[in-house]
């Protein structure tokens, strides 16, 4: 009976979804493991089979944002990077949407455990790319210079993981906001690719 128990993986992850819920109310620090497997009803010991130290909770919540990849191929819309970028951003706050809790959870808790930390900012060096691979896709090849594409591409990805980082909280964030940013960022790059061709 035991060992059904253990592998019983409804009981993992109604651990996970106990450590978020907790986490998120009363942080990381402050919430024991026995809070955690009483709100999951399970034995205490059974935390501590999926997840030798608290901190493996955090490193597993972590595996638990959505996938934050968009294929280019479904976003771009060739020669127009401002709505290419539009729709980039629609489908990762689409996707978002699902873990607001989780991610306002492990942005508060990267300050204090670097695993956190190392994970969201593998996260954000993706979408760093995602946004480049975007803008190279809707402008065509060679049509914009790659460092102002690279610096594009960072400034959008600060302005998205800023964004999702507050997401839990929507009076701080506007979406006419991003939108003039995204405008802001598309029309910059035209007017810096117009003044290489005339110079």
């Amino acid at each position: 009976m035991a060992a059904k128990k253990a592998d019983d993986p409804s009981a993992r992850e109604r651990i996970l979804l106990a450590a978020e819920r907790l986490f998120a109310e009363l942080g990381f620090d402050a919430t024991p493991t026995s809070r955690i497997a009483e709100v999951a009803c399970v034995p205490k010991g059974l935390v501590h089979y999926y997840f030798r130290r608290k901190r493996d909770l955090l490193s597993a919540l972590v595996e638990r944002l959505p996938d934050e990849h968009v294929e280019p191929s479904r976003v771009v819309v060739p020669g127009d990077v401002a709505e290419s970028l539009r729709r980039l951003v629609a489908e990762l706050d689409r996707r978002l949407e699902a873990s607001q809790v989780l991610s306002h959870l492990l942005w508060r808790e990267a300050d204090t455990h670097r695993a956190v930390r190392d994970a969201l900012q593998s996260r954000y060096e993706v979408l760093v790319q995602q946004v480049r691979a975007v803008i190279l896709a809707a402008a065509g090849a060679g049509t914009l210079a790659l460092a102002d594409v690279d610096s594009a591409a960072a400034l959008l990805a600060l302005a998205v993981s800023y964004r999702h980082s507050v997401a839990r909280h929507a009076e701080d964030s506007s979406p006419e906001e991003m939108q003039r940013e995204l405008d802001f960022i598309a029309g910059s790059l035209a007017l810096r690719a117009q003044a290489a061709r005339t110079s």
